[in-house]
């Protein structure tokens, strides 16, 4: 399926406009991230209707390449300071306003992000089909810092690409980008890799600020990727509907 450009389908930066800062407002507590648990969500004032998106993510990537972090950056938590394996699998919500750039429509985008430690991938067979069941996307994780993890990334890519799997939208993050002194990737590497799989590279990494900047482009991705799913996918549809209709 074509990735959307970046900004076609979602209205880049929006919480750096005005308009937006109502929305922002209510995932925001004392000007950080407000947590929510899986049954909490965003109080808007009865006057304003705002439709809300659900979507699974899985986190795939090898062990220590920073899947548990990069659920809590993306959430506005505390990133861990030592690594530690994830024992089995854990869950973290994610609230994101979008402005539809066509329509000007708002949505929050609720993001449940599924993360599960590769060693306990391997000992439960169990673990694998829960967190692929009813998924929407998948975020492939490389370290900067470790080759073989980039190197894996066809791998990753074939899991989730066979016939048994339904469609999915697939982002590659490459995270520890901050530690380029120690850096594994070249960006040249970067661009063949965008080349030959058609697929987004985003990078993270560094501290986590009590600002939207530092997770604003992952999100708005995924936001906009996902839409876009939707939209071909219902779009096809109704074409197969209508097909079915003039046949009979």
């Amino acid at each position: 399926m074509s990735v959307p450009p970046p900004g076609s389908v979602v209205v880049a930066d929006w919480h750096r406009y005005k308009d937006s800062k109502e929305y922002f407002s209510k995932i925001l507590h004392k000007k950080r991230r407000r947590n929510f648990g899986l049954l909490e969500s965003p109080v808007m004032p009865p006057h304003v209707a705002v439709d809300t998106v659900h979507y699974k993510i899985f986190i795939s990537g090898k062990s220590g390449v920073g899947k548990t972090a990069i659920a809590a950056r993306l959430a506005g938590m505390n990133i861990p300071s030592m690594h530690h394996e994830t024992t089995g699998i854990e869950t973290t919500v994610v609230y994101w306003p979008v402005k539809l750039k066509e329509s000007s429509r708002v949505l929050f985008f609720r993001f449940q992000l599924w993360d599960c430690g590769e060693n306990a991938l391997r000992r439960f067979d169990h673990l694998l089909p829960s967190c692929k069941e009813q998924v929407d996307a998948v975020l492939l994780l490389f370290s900067f810092t470790d080759r073989t993890s980039f190197d894996d990334l066809p791998n990753q890519l074939a899991k989730w690409s066979e016939p048994s799997v339904r469609r999915v939208v697939k982002i590659v993050v490459g995270t520890k980008f901050d530690l380029f002194m120690h850096c594994d990737v070249a960006e040249r590497d970067i661009r063949d890799f965008q080349e030959t799989w058609g697929i987004p590279v985003l990078r993270t990494g560094g501290e986590v600020t009590d600002g939207l900047g530092d997770v604003a482009s992952l999100l708005n991705c995924l936001a906009e990727n996902l839409w876009h799913q939707d939209c071909v996918t219902a779009g096809s549809a109704s074409h197969h509907s209508q097909e079915t209709v003039t046949l009979l």
